[in-house]
């Protein structure tokens, strides 16, 4: 079987240097270097279809465009990327969300995914008009999903639930294909909302024996349900030709985060509810700048700015490609990346990573008219 691989669409902005923000905190100001236009979005688009990329993933939020919209502009200028759609289901109706999925569907050929998230901040969500809690945002999310998936299979929904309520709900189209779901969160809710209605169990880039423990925990509660759900995870990467040149571009990154901004963004991430977010800012202490090196190859640096997903892969083209095989091991068959900026990095990663991924059997492009790059080695000196 091939290893998926997702790309990421920067719809916050995008730099040479990170781009914070998320999870209730601001984009920071190097979001404006390359502003989230549809050209540029899809010129990262492009690329990402061309070398490989299965689908590109878009945040959503405050701190960002909004995904749905810009997900249908951008899949105007693509042919065969797919579109890993961040949303939140206390933000719109059911029903609403299934015949937009739906709608998605049919004008994209077929190129629409869905990342559910529930939401970790509530003062986020309150501003949206969300004033539930997190464990009852979770239970919702559950009742919404069980109401999408069966507006989905062309059935007609009745539910009286602790949340959400419809009567007589049904499409007049289903979704040909129906769209996978992926989905994340740490806490015991959520990993009940995973067993029960997604495809994709998604995690932050944790080091490998803590993505063993998610995986091992998430599957056991999916047994229990009688099914089954794959694992993907979410993660940045800086690849080079050699290890020397890869950790001198982290090293580059992290001289260009400002204290202020550090100690801003890390005050503004210490008050989230997430339990994931949590767990992000335990790998790098809160702030530090020191050990960031939290496995060999697994880089913690982009969370001292940036909420959410804080850990980058780190190395030559070999030692990322060796990483992604020992995530692959313990059960990780998609992953997501990114990388700034994200246009420069996804050509590092597609022509870097994966060919050597190609040599191991692990991958193989996706469109298969389009071979694979040669592996790109470094000049004899």
């Amino acid at each position: 079987m091939s290893l998926t691989f997702h790309w990421f669409l920067p719809t916050n902005g995008d730099s040479r240097h990170v781009v914070g923000g998320g999870h209730g905190t601001p984009a920071t100001v190097s979001g404006r270097d390359r502003p989230p236009t549809v050209a540029y979005l899809s010129q990262i688009a492009r690329a990402a279809e061309d070398l490989g990329f299965v689908g590109a993933l878009t945040p959503t939020g405050a701190w960002c465009e909004d995904a749905w919209l810009t997900t249908a502009m951008v899949s105007q200028h693509t042919e065969r990327l797919k579109f890993l759609v961040a949303f939140r289901p206390g933000f719109v109706s059911p029903t609403l969300a299934a015949q937009m999925a739906s709608t998605f569907q049919r004008q994209s050929g077929g190129r629409l995914l869905l990342n559910v998230v529930t939401g970790g901040e509530s003062h986020e969500q309150r501003a949206y008009g969300d004033f539930l809690d997190k464990d009852a945002r979770y239970r919702r999310t559950g009742e919404f999903l069980k109401i999408v998936r069966g507006l989905w299979e062309g059935g007609t929904v009745d539910l009286d639930g602790e949340f959400l309520k419809v009567e007589d709900a049904r499409l007049a189209r289903v979704p040909d294909p129906v769209p996978e779901v992926y989905f994340g969160g740490s806490s015991p809710v959520a990993g009940e909302v995973a067993a029960k209605h997604v495809d994709v169990y998604l995690t932050w880039g944790e080091p490998p024996a803590q993505v063993a423990e998610k995986i091992a925990w998430v599957r056991a509660l999916a047994e229990k349900e009688g099914r089954a759900v794959r694992f993907g995870i979410r993660l940045h990467v800086i690849t080079r030709d050699t290890s020397e040149q890869a950790w001198a571009e982290a090293q580059r990154l992290l001289a260009g985060f400002d204290p202020a901004t550090v100690q801003s963004v890390q005050a503004g991430l210490a008050r989230s509810e997430s339990e994931g977010q949590q767990r992000m800012l335990a790998l790098h202490g809160g702030g530090s700048r020191d050990g960031l090196e939290i496995h060999p190859n697994l880089w913690a640096g982009i969370g001292l700015v940036r909420g959410g997903a804080g850990t980058a892969l780190v190395g030559s083209h070999d030692e990322v490609a060796e990483r992604i095989t020992e995530y692959h091991r313990l059960g990780i068959d998609e992953f997501v990346f990114s990388g700034y900026p994200h246009l420069e990095e996804a050509y590092w990663f597609g022509e870097g990573v994966l060919p050597r991924l190609a040599a191991r059997g692990l991958w193989q492009h996706p469109f298969a008219a389009r071979p694979a790059p040669s592996a790109q080695v470094p000049f004899a000196s």
